[in-house]
């Protein structure tokens, strides 16, 4: 076996390994968080909340509730995993070791992918108790889980090497993660905006995620689902070559 496959196994297995041993830092505040949004919003708000897109709110709710858990943990996971080597000086290690770019990129990948997938498969659960889970267009919800994740992963990765400093590191999932996100259609429908308000939400990238893997569980997507996904494969794409590109030149990571 190479030795950037070895290097990019024993990368990918600290990094999924860290999830699960940090499981009260990882997992458990999106489960919490998420269990009184079910609460709240689904069951409390929701029973005066009419019909949308022809069905009950909280089953309309339950997908996008799933996607905000899993796209905010998994942005998080590589940035503050990424950051923490470069803040501990172990990074230095890894640039001397036999790891391409490439392996040393998916190592970390691996580690949002799998705190992405674990919380929403945890977040599912919760919401199986409060409404039945559907999956429509298993396909769609598990092709487009994948780039999701792996979109947002890539994200992550490029504001942990930016991060210059731990206020870096909250700094973009505060002011603009977290913004788009609730702009993005999860606790509503593009369809009940004015035609201004919904020309506008299309230059927000969250609402195709949202409308993806809405689309893949109940099949109610409020923008055009090839659309949808044209957007978040280009966006998959460029966010990897920035990553790649920033990786082969040293940037945040030999300063």
């Amino acid at each position: 076996m190479k030795p950037s496959v070895i290097s990019f196994l024993v990368l990918a297995r600290k990094e999924c390994h860290r999830v699960l041993r940090m499981w009260t830092q990882t997992v458990l505040p999106s489960v919490v968080t998420m269990t009184l949004y079910f609460l709240i919003f689904g069951h409390f708000v929701g029973r005066y909340i009419g019909a949308v897109g022809g069905m009950p709110f909280i089953e309309f709710l339950t997908p996008g509730l799933i996607m905000l858990a899993a796209i905010t943990c998994t942005y998080a996971n590589t940035c503050t995993s990424l950051f923490m080597e470069k803040f501990q000086r172990s990074i230095e290690t890894m640039l001397i070791a036999p790891i391409s770019h490439t392996a040393f990129l998916w190592g970390f990948l691996c580690g949002g992918l799998c705190r992405g997938l674990l919380v929403a498969v945890i977040t599912s659960v919760i919401a199986s108790f409060f409404t039945v889970l559907t999956f429509d267009h298993l396909f769609i919800f598990a092709f487009g889980l994948f780039f999701i994740l792996l979109s947002l992963s890539l994200a992550g990765f490029i504001n942990g090497l930016f991060a210059k400093k731990w206020d870096d590191v909250a700094l973009v999932p505060t002011f603009v993660l977290t913004p788009l996100t609730y702009l993005g259609g999860v606790f509503y429908s593009m369809d009940q905006m004015s035609e201004f308000w919904r020309t506008v939400s299309l230059f927000n990238p969250i609402v195709y995620i949202v409308n993806i893997f809405r689309y893949g569980m109940i099949g109610y997507s409020s923008v055009n689902i090839t659309v949808a996904f044209s957007v978040l494969i280009a966006v998959t794409v460029v966010l990897y070559a920035v990553a790649m590109s920033m990786l082969r030149s040293g940037y945040g990571l030999r300063e």
